[in-house]
């Protein structure tokens, strides 16, 4: 008998063991960084002191508030989080249980487990009052920061409003942003689809022609894909031109007005411009490409019209917060002389200082650059000495995606890194969209995908890829493209 009171003491000696260390957070998660000996000096004469998880706050030197009881602070900061001109101090803590005093009517008993949450409190006129006090935040977090801060990046900082982020520990970053009453989480990602050179032949365009001059056969087959990302682009290799008189073929192209509608209804948000056939139709085909795009609130890129008297280098497209400058250039025009009356009627990649400079302002007024250059040797499925150096120059120029196009043909991607560690991403040519092209390398093309997140160092190229697409000729001679085997 006294062998088994030895040992039901013993484990009862051991349960209050292991509760205690429970209490006191031994088995919270390991990759917790608990900051601590952080001291802030606010504004109005606070002082907020971190250590051995708890905090505590100092007016005039002597301390008005503590952390609750039984709630251990893994990070403290001070901001205007709300906007309203006065300094909120936030916690980033745990504590037993997913909810406060009160808690969903369907919620019959909390949960007696460790949770993290973030707590708000009002700092004004020598007081501490709760203004925030959330259950479960729903993901884990590692690191908590204040977008605009001085310790943040440089192109964060010029969003006006303040952000709560919070990194988790594989170093994923969500941003919050007070709403009334309480954080919201914003979406913080874009996706983007680029497509190659929209090469509009004269079978093409006469099967369209002969169907109730109806082209959206040319994106049945990715119209989904189009629908389902946040931005998407094609090369429009063409001029466009409602002139019957106009139409052409090699080496002259114009193409029909309606698949420019084509273009319209299936989604595209940006057609890129600046090609070598850019002025086939001299300034009446760029007059009429800008100004049927632009009716049509679609991004036209690369080409100005004989009106436009400013050089213009990129355009800005916002998406989920997130700005883009988007810049478009190739490499000539087939000989065709740019128009006295309109010398930026076209922009060319030439004038490196100029180039350099189209850069240094759209970096200024964005997050995120892109560049699509119409570059590269016809055919060649690999990039020559033209395309390796101005990538090279885009790459000093902190250009963040390169998306190429013109060699009819696919060629690598990859991911350039300079000294300073910034990366690009360059396409170097996604190939042909569509086209009556009879080479082998012509009948197959590429959508380039890739998403931009917000990551604890601003802005990036998160995801990357490259879908093979196929031409396909059916019999009457419709041409259709779709998604195919690598």
């Amino acid at each position: 008998m006294r062998k088994i009171l030895v040992c039901i003491m013993a484990l009862v000696g051991t349960g209050a063991v292991l509760y205690m260390l429970w209490m006191n957070g031994a088995f919270l998660p390991h990759w917790i960084r608990w900051e601590s000996g952080i001291s802030y000096d606010s504004s109005e004469k606070y002082e907020i002191i971190l250590a051995q998880k708890k905090v505590a706050v100092k007016y005039d030197n002597g301390v008005i508030w503590a952390s609750p009881k039984g709630v251990k602070v893994q990070s403290v900061l001070s901001a205007d989080i709300d906007g309203d001109k006065t300094e909120e101090l936030i916690l980033l803590c745990w504590k037993i249980g997913r909810y406060g005093r009160s808690k969903p009517f369907w919620v019959e008993e909390d949960e007696k487990k460790w949770s993290q949450h973030i707590f708000v409190y009002g700092l004004h006129e020598g007081e501490v009052r709760p203004k925030w006090m959330s259950s479960y935040i729903g993901q884990d977090v590692s690191e908590m920061a204040v977008k605009g801060q001085a310790q943040q990046a440089e192109h964060i900082m010029r969003v006006p409003r303040n952000r709560l982020l919070l990194t988790a520990p594989d170093g994923r970053v969500n941003s919050w942003i007070w709403d009334s009453w309480g954080f919201t989480k914003e979406t913080t990602e874009v996706s983007f689809v680029a497509f190659g050179d929209n090469l509009i032949h004269e079978p093409i365009y006469r099967y369209g022609l002969h169907n109730d001059e109806n082209f959206n056969f040319l994106f049945e087959n990715i119209k989904g894909t189009i629908a389902g990302s946040d931005i998407a682009v094609i090369n429009q290799e063409t001029p466009l031109t409602d002139d019957p008189a106009m139409y052409g073929d090699y080496p002259r192209f114009g193409t029909p007005a309606q698949v420019g509608d084509a273009i319209a209804d299936v989604g595209f948000d940006v057609v890129t411009c600046a090609t070598n056939h850019a002025l086939d139709r001299g300034m009446a085909g760029i007059d009429f490409t800008k100004k049927f795009f632009g009716e049509r609130d679609i991004i036209c890129l690369g080409i100005q019209s004989v009106e436009e008297k400013e050089y213009k280098a990129y355009d800005i497209i916002v998406r989920n917060g997130i700005r883009f400058a988007m810049l478009n250039y190739t490499y000539g025009t087939n000989g065709i002389g740019i128009p006295e009356e309109a010398p930026d009627s076209v922009h060319l990649l030439a004038d490196e200082e100029r180039i350099r400079e189209d850069i240094g302002e759209a970096k200024a007024q964005s997050d995120v650059v892109i560049i699509f250059a119409h570059w590269g040797t016809e055919y060649e499925e690999e990039p020559d000495d033209f395309q390796k150096k101005w990538a090279e120059i885009f790459l000093e120029s902190g250009v963040d995606v390169v998306v190429g196009t013109h060699p009819h043909a696919l060629q690598p991607y990859e991911v350039l890194r300079d000294d300073s560690g910034h990366e690009m991403l360059v396409y170097y040519s996604i190939g042909n969209y569509i086209s009556a092209q009879p080479e082998q390398s012509c009948v197959k093309g590429g959508m380039a995908e890739f998403t931009v997140s917000l990551t604890a160092d601003g802005y990036a190229v998160t995801e990357y890829n490259l879908r093979p697409l196929a031409i396909t000729w059916q019999e009457g001679g419709k041409c259709t493209v779709d998604f195919a085997q690598p």
